[in-house]
């Protein structure tokens, strides 16, 4: 048995406030959350502390709330249900931070050296980057581990963290002589449309980041907009292929062919054989007007919740108060247990 096993189900996850939510978002990360609502307890979290690793959030407070709200209102138009399901803003739960220093003591430089992440953000200049980007993935498992949450989604580009998660979290168990105190979270890999691809380079991931908003369908644009982007995506001279073979050398075909299949829930072989042999411009129109039928109603509910900031803190602070009467005990016993509280 595993040691998450011996917990009660719960998962956690969460996006930084940073940039505006997109497709890839969607179909990676919100699909599966509103489905795992029905499957056992969730917490989903806006991690805006982690925000604050990003120059691009940095020293621009109203930025960072605006973008807090508009994450969270991404979370509820996909239909992640608030009144089942927490939806809150990390910064609100003060027990993170709070973890976070007992679980930097327990992590090792050793650990945090191999994070390939802080790598790529960091570049050739890591003396000037900032130690929270550095301690990133030691706040990450602070958030899993204070509410001993027992599944985490995650990308590609997370795995790393999570795997870090995992060994401090042994190690706390190990060294407090306290087995099973924390569970060893597990990944919940999920299927299609986990990588979904830039519409001007199918070998690079739709980012929220990249320079071109056309390389991007944005949970914000309207019916319009996701039709022209689609019509516009990079594509290549030849027909669509009769099977996954012919998708060699063919990024941005096989990339439009997997949207089709995730926003469809249908597998990729069933489109395949659909539009076998088509022109782009025929699959195009139908892939732009399923496209709309699935984004245009999140974009349209979004466009509601933020016309309403109001109604969004009520949720983030009633969420934010259900958060904290799960945390709060977990760190108690953390505190007893390295002997800050008898």
């Amino acid at each position: 048995m595993s040691a998450a096993a011996k917990h009660t189900p719960l998962v956690l996850s969460g996006m930084q406030p940073t940039n505006t939510l997109h497709l890839g978002n969607y179909l990676g990360a919100l699909k599966n959350w509103v489905r795992m609502q029905n499957e056992m307890p969730c917490l989903f979290c806006v991690v805006d502390m982690h925000a604050l690793t990003q120059d691009s959030a940095y020293g621009k407070p109203a930025d960072v709330m605006r973008a807090t709200r508009e994450v969270a209102a991404a979370y509820i138009a996909a239909g992640v249900d608030p009144k089942r399901t927490p939806i809150f803003n990390q910064s609100q739960v003060a027990e993170h931070a709070e973890l976070a220093w007992v679980l930097n003591c327990v992590a090792r430089l050793g650990w945090l050296d191999r994070m390939t992440q802080f790598k790529e953000k960091s570049g050739k200049h890591k003396e000037r980057a900032s130690v929270g980007l550095y301690t990133y993935p030691v706040l990450m498992a602070a958030d899993i581990l204070v509410y001993k949450a027992t599944h985490v989604p995650v990308g590609d580009d997370q795995k790393q963290h999570l795997e870090l998660a995992r060994d401090i979290a042994q190690k706390f168990n190990n060294d407090f002589s306290a087995p099973d105190f924390f569970p060893l979270p597990e990944p919940v890999i999920t299927g299609p449309g986990m990588r979904v691809m830039s519409l001007r380079d199918g070998t690079k991931k739709m980012s929220k980041t990249e320079e071109s908003d056309n390389s991007r369908i944005n949970l914000t644009d309207d019916a319009d907009a996701i039709a022209q982007k689609i019509r516009k995506a990079k594509t290549d001279p030849h027909p669509l292929p009769a099977d996954d073979k012919g998708f060699a050398g063919r990024p941005e075909a096989e990339n439009l062919i997997n949207i089709y299949a995730a926003l469809a829930e249908e597998p990729v072989a069933k489109v395949i054989a659909q539009f076998a042999g088509q022109q782009f411009s025929g699959f195009k129109n139908a892939l732009s007007d399923l496209a709309v039928a699935k984004l245009a109603p999140i974009a349209g509910e979004m466009r509601r919740l933020m016309d309403d900031p109001g109604e969004i803190d009520r949720i983030l602070k009633t969420s934010a108060e259900k958060a904290r009467a799960i945390a709060q005990p977990v760190l108690h016993e953390v505190k007893k247990l390295v002997g800050f509280v008898d």
